[in-house]
């Protein structure tokens, strides 16, 4: 005959498991479990609000999606960190690749928000690179500094608390995902390099060919809406493919 102790081990075991699933969803579960997924969900409720609360024009959600950008770099150079090697002198190809990776993507990202400040800005002209630039090709890592101080004084509070909202979401995704589910011993620094460009060019070829649209019809609410419901719509459709993905190496 079963004890109380028993079962309350049985309960206690159940509750542990469903505690679990929510971060390790079962085949056949609801996305709605997911709570990277419903992070993600959530931070493009933001954009949302902003447009139709707070009148955000197309160049704040541009410049929000531009900003998204950083957060894929930052959380790709730990991910590059973390990423398990077979052989401890492995770590040794870290200490070029991560610095690389640094480097190209920034200068990467630097030209982009360059263009979005000189397309979208209201004077037309991109952020100034300095009276002294930095040696080489930091003077990449120069331009996205100074990129990053332009914007950050041109969009609002709630335009900022949106940029720290996404880096927020790409956290959640990163422990769960790539910590917790063990992403990171499935992948290497070298798959890494390349993974967040095609991601980063579809999705702004979107976002840049919608706000220029947007734009030029004086931002209207209703095309605002449908450019941030497309670009949840393409965020869910990459993160599905890229931890599908990760789950089949």
């Amino acid at each position: 005959m079963r004890s109380r102790n028993d079962n309350k081990n049985d309960i206690m075991k159940l509750t542990k498991k469903k505690i679990i699933s929510l971060f390790l969803p079962g085949r056949g579960e609801s996305i709605w479990t997911n709570i990277p997924v419903l992070a993600l969900l959530a931070v493009n409720i933001i954009p949302l609000i902003g447009v139709v609360f707070l009148r955000w024009s197309a160049f704040y959600i541009v410049l929000l999606y531009w900003a998204e950008n950083l957060a894929v770099g930052f959380y790709n150079i730990l991910k590059m960190a973390f990423a398990k090697v077979s052989r401890p002198a492995e770590h040794l190809g870290k200490l070029f690749m991560i610095p690389f990776f640094t480097i190209h993507y920034g200068g990467f990202t630097a030209v982009h928000g360059f263009f979005v400040l000189a397309m979208f800005g209201k004077d037309g002209q991109g952020p100034p690179i300095g009276n002294e630039t930095w040696p080489c090709f930091l003077v990449f890592v120069q331009m996205l500094f100074n990129i990053i101080r332009q914007i950050m004084m041109t969009i609002p509070p709630s335009v900022r608390l949106a940029v720290l909202s996404l880096f927020a979401s790409h956290g959640i995704s990163f422990v769960v995902n790539y910590l917790i589910k063990g992403e990171y011993t499935r992948t290497n620094p070298g798959k890494l390099m390349g993974q967040p460009y095609v991601r980063v060019f579809v999705m702004h070829i979107t976002i840049l060919g919608g706000g220029f649209l947007t734009m030029a019809l004086g931002s209207p609410v209703a095309l605002l809406l449908i450019l941030v419901i497309l670009k949840t719509a393409i965020d869910i459709k990459f993160h599905t493919l890229e931890h599908k993905k990760a789950k089949s190496n």
